[in-house]
């Protein structure tokens, strides 16, 4: 049984998150450091985030494979930059079976390499391709700060890696993902999400270019919530992944991998959490109604239980997640309380007076009290209405999600500006820019803001970069992000 109630937001957001993802049992640390034990609740969440991907993933012609955890040491040192990028981060086996290895080898910090050296044996011709392949994974990179599902040493992931015959095939692959991840976010986790190019301080190691949808989290600060990357060549030279193509001339395949982790969990518990803990979007939730029978005398007790147990069989038949909550060693205020947190989208009570006019009370946990509540649900139709309640619930968070982000995204004129709203309201902020690399670190260090994409909006015209001065028609987000 979990202990009711969580830190509010107001006074520590930290300790409020940590809160949340262990007193809904979602989550818990490990006896390892920096890895975490995901619990049946935070389990259940993450496969609902896996079937919704894993079906558009094949909607768009991906296959499922799984790769070799183990990847040998000289792999990863075939492409420099990507060996550069993730040398701190890695992990190495260098004794297996009592002896030493003759060659380390890697605990998979993510596959390019070893799918790129499968990818050169499979390869022959330009029949051979676009080769669409997606795996569903653990993945390790040694991190020094760590925070339960945003940041852990071990995580779960997908990774799709595809080959194409051409350049061009391989752009629209990349944005065709990016597209995915956004459709997944806003129609299934109810975040809305700002798809963009990463700057080239923020993409991946050994890509092209990089491309990513960013959540605004419940304090402002931004969530990297889903990458596509455009690898270019680099990785199909390195690992000799060459067809024939219809001239009968050999060329190198141009190459793509894109990927979305544990992280999303994360994303949906800030993205949407309140003082009273999680609120989950019905699309995901491991539960979407708990039905709580009510009653005071004995003899109320078979009446409420017996309609209660109808009500659960009917939602069940009807493909809806359900939960009776029978408990009697607890009262019914403790269950209110109890499946709030656990951000449970409806609550359906049963007392008495319900059973005597064969209704039920419907309970939303996005809007409190009276106002979310609907007296006098005839239970005959009790499907119907708790499927169209769910649909509006599901909206009605997107909504407010995305009313948020709007109100506490600005854009401002200059770098005084720039630190004067970041220190007091936070959120995005959005610039004209034209600076180097070395001015995003610059800023970085000053204000610990990032760019978190050039955004595909529509063009807004030239102005003055808010940091350097000259004039450009590149419009970045700026944040401070986890």
């Amino acid at each position: 049984m979990s202990e009711p109630g969580v830190t509010p937001r107001s006074e520590d957001y930290s300790r409020w998150y940590t809160d949340v993802v262990q007193k809904t049992e979602l989550a818990d640390y490990s006896p390892v450091k920096g890895c975490m034990v995901i619990r049946p609740y935070g389990y259940t969440l993450w496969e609902n985030i896996r079937d919704a991907l894993d079906r558009r993933f094949k909607e768009t012609g991906h296959v499922n494979a799984y790769f070799p955890l183990l990847i040998p040491m000289s792999f990863l040192q075939k492409e420099a930059e990507h060996v550069e990028g993730f040398a701190p981060e890695l992990a190495v086996v260098t004794h297996g079976g009592g002896k030493e290895l003759e060659e380390p080898l890697v605990v998979r910090p993510t596959s390019e390499t070893i799918i790129g050296h499968m990818y050169s044996q499979w390869v022959r011709s330009y029949r051979d391709l676009p080769l669409l392949i997606n795996q569903w994974a653990n993945v390790v990179r040694w991190e020094m700060r760590t925070r339960l599902f945003l940041r852990t040493t071990e995580f779960l992931w997908q990774e799709g890696h595809t080959a194409h015959a051409t350049e061009q095939e391989a752009i629209e692959e990349t944005l065709r993902m990016l597209d995915v991840y956004a459709d997944f976010a806003v129609n299934e986790a109810a975040l809305p999400v700002i798809q963009g190019k990463k700057s080239d301080r923020e993409k991946f190691a050994g890509a092209v270019a990089s491309y990513t949808i960013e959540a605004m989290m419940g304090n402002g600060w931004a969530l990297q919530s889903g990458t596509s990357h455009f690898m270019g060549q680099n990785f199909a030279r390195a690992f000799d992944i060459k067809f024939l193509d219809q001239n009968n001339e050999f060329q190198h395949a141009w190459t793509t991998s894109w990927g979305l982790s544990t992280r999303m969990v994360g994303a949906i518990i800030m993205g949407h959490g309140d003082d009273q803990g999680l609120m989950l979007p019905p699309r995901l939730a491991p539960i979407q109604v708990v039905i709580v029978p009510i009653w005071r005398k004995d003899a109320e007790r078979g009446p409420v239980l017996a309609l209660a147990d109808q009500v659960h069989r009917t939602l069940k038949a009807a493909g809806i997640r359900v939960k009776l909550d029978a408990r009697e060693e607890v009262n019914a205020g403790f269950k209110f309380n109890d499946w709030e947190m656990r951000g449970v989208p409806l609550r359906l009570e049963i007392g008495p007076r319900d059973v005597e006019k064969n209704a039920v009370v419907l309970a939303r946990r996005d809007l409190p009290g009276k106002e979310g509540k609907t007296f006098g649900v005839p239970a005959p139709g009790v499907a119907a209405a708790v499927r169209e309640m769910l649909d509006t619930v599901q909206a009605g968070m997107l909504q407010r999600a995305t009313k948020f982000r709007d109100a506490n995204t600005r854009t401002v004129k200059n770098y005084d500006e720039f630190r004067e709203v970041l220190e007091a309201q936070g959120g995005f902020l959005r610039v004209h820019w034209a600076g180097s690399s070395e001015d995003e670190d610059l800023i970085k260090q000053e204000t610990k803001a990032t760019i978190r994409c050039f955004p595909f909006d529509p063009p807004e015209g030239e102005g003055p970069c808010f940091y350097t001065g000259k004039q450009t028609d590149c419009i970045a987000i700026f944040a401070r992000a986890y």
